[in-house]
């Protein structure tokens, strides 16, 4: 039997496309509002299109917030994808009242900013970023086992698909796995012992996303096993 993916539904969105992706792959992805499936998966996708607050409060008050918690602890494999890489850090403000923060799934250390409109040079630079960009590896990447098979067979500077106005900013460097530049240098991926994290939209990424998604489910299952 194939591992068990949930695909986390807190209706923000491109849920098809990433469980579509999963089970073109072999794995059995199933979207799920449920935190009982959560809790029963043998790994968990957290994707989404949308504003920080919307989507914690929706977690909180639904109890998926505290099931993804628990199946983190556990080591059950996760991973976030664009606002799903945000709600694993400890805070956020998008949404918020000027001044105010709300807290997130406190499962990285870190916090999630509005990225610059204008970079080093005084150029100025369309927020969201939308569009295609490359995704560069950190130095010493190869060496960090989990985050290399989740890139396997992808090389460095590989082009993803992204569209956001946030950016995670990790407390650990360690955390950091690859950047991506628009305006600034910012996270494109992150990974902590069980934990993933990409700005990107795998789903939406041909070829490179989809052998992403594929590396994810592979990790699911040696771990199932």
């Amino acid at each position: 039997m194939a591992a068990s993916i949930a695909v986390v539904d807190y209706c923000k969105g491109n849920l098809a496309s990433v469980q579509r992706g999963l089970a073109d792959a072999g794995f059995d992805a199933r979207i799920t509002d449920a935190p009982a499936d959560i809790l029963a998966a043998d790994g968990v996708v957290l994707p989404g299109v949308g504003a920080f607050t919307d989507a914690m409060t929706t977690m909180e008050e639904t109890g998926q917030a505290d099931a993804l918690r628990s199946a983190v602890a556990q080591g059950v494999p996760f991973l976030g994808i664009c606002l799903g890489v945000h709600l694993l850090f400890d805070w956020g403000d998008e949404g918020q009242p000027e001044g105010e923060r709300l807290a997130g799934l406190g499962v990285l250390p870190g916090h999630v900013e509005r990225m610059a409109a204008i970079d080093a040079n005084g150029a100025k630079h369309k927020i969201p970023h939308v569009g295609w960009n490359s995704v560069e590896f950190v130095d010493g990447f190869a060496g960090r086992e989990a985050a290399a098979r989740l890139f396997d067979g992808i090389d460095d500077g590989g082009y993803f698909y992204f569209t956001h106005s946030y950016c995670a900013v990790p407390d650990d460097t360690a955390d950091l796995v690859a950047t991506s530049e628009h305006a600034q240098r910012f996270a494109a991926a992150v990974a902590h012992d069980n934990v993933f994290g990409v700005q990107f939209h795998p789903e939406k990424s041909s070829h490179l996303g989809l052998r992403l998604l594929e590396n994810f489910g592979k990790i699911v299952e040696a771990r199932r096993s």
